[in-house]
């Protein structure tokens, strides 16, 4: 298996898949649907995006590689059905075509130094100290475990789809996208835009996505409540550390999760109110 020289940690993300689109029109299609501007997808650049409901909920995330004529998404695997289901709905005259290639590529992580010439890599676009996404066809030596890549990102409030962001529920700017990256307000119109433009212009935001730390262990999707009162849930988990989504005026509260407190660790890229 090939190496990485230089790079601290690699694992293998079996829960990440891989959707191709390929076809003259597979920018233009893609741009008009999700929130950042795919056009910026480039070779060693990958774009952070998610596709959302007409009233601008969450429906999945995924990064864009541009690899020869084909745009590459890193997607959660239970995701690609349905989303390949909805972007054939709308791809009425668009010339494009869709294909699970999850078979072809495996999806990596890797964090604590630069990767060696090998697969389809970019910088994780959402922070620097997130390290490096790949796609490879050959497997690559792995040196971590998911676990230990969950716990690093975890630290940075970086969300990894279900269960950190809720499907028909979640709004973008409650989970970190304007500041990692993930839309482009400059761009034309997308799914759900009006409403992701209205929460950001009137500051609708009531909660966001907060890494903490647990006092001992819990188990993702439990209520969070302060002083009894329920304020937030629990979402992902790993090494001491969660992610929870919090109503912002608990922040400077006692929080529980069952027997667990709740540390709140705000990242600095993580603008609050006030």
């Amino acid at each position: 298996m090939p190496h990485f020289p230089g790079m601290t940690n690699l694992t293998h993300l079996a829960r990440r898949g891989v959707l191709a689109i390929t076809g003259a029109d597979r920018v233009a299609f893609l741009n008009g649907l999700v929130s950042n501007d795919v056009a910026k997808a480039a070779p060693g650049t990958a774009v952070w995006a998610a596709l959302l409901t007409p009233q601008g909920r969450y429906l999945t995330d995924f990064f864009i590689f541009a690899a020869g004529d084909a745009l590459l998404l890193d997607v959660a695997v239970e995701d690609i059905p349905r989303l390949e289901q909805k972007l054939q709905r709308m791809r009425l005259r668009a010339a494009v075509e869709l294909a699970d290639v999850s078979a072809r590529y495996a999806v990596y992580a890797g964090w604590g130094g630069v990767p060696a010439e090998a697969g389809i890599s970019a910088p994780d676009p959402r922070l620097p100290e997130a390290g490096w996404r790949i796609l490879s066809e050959t497997p690559l030596a792995a040196t971590a475990r998911a676990e230990d890549y969950a716990a690093h990102r975890i630290s940075l409030g970086l969300p990894d789809g279900v269960p950190d962001l809720e499907p028909d529920k979640t709004l973008l700017l409650e989970a970190g996208f304007d500041e990692l990256g993930g839309i482009a307000w400059d761009k034309g119109c997308y799914m759900g835009q009006e409403l992701t433009a209205r929460t950001k212009y009137r500051g609708l935001v009531k909660r966001r996505l907060v890494p903490v730390a647990l006092s001992r262990a819990a188990e993702p999707g439990m209520p969070v409540l302060a002083e009894g009162v329920d304020v937030g849930s629990l979402r992902s988990v790993a090494g001491g550390l969660g992610l929870a989504m919090l109503r912002l005026d608990a922040l400077g509260r006692t929080l529980h999760a069952g027997t667990a407190v709740l540390t709140p660790r705000p990242p600095a890229w993580l603008r609050l109110p006030g």
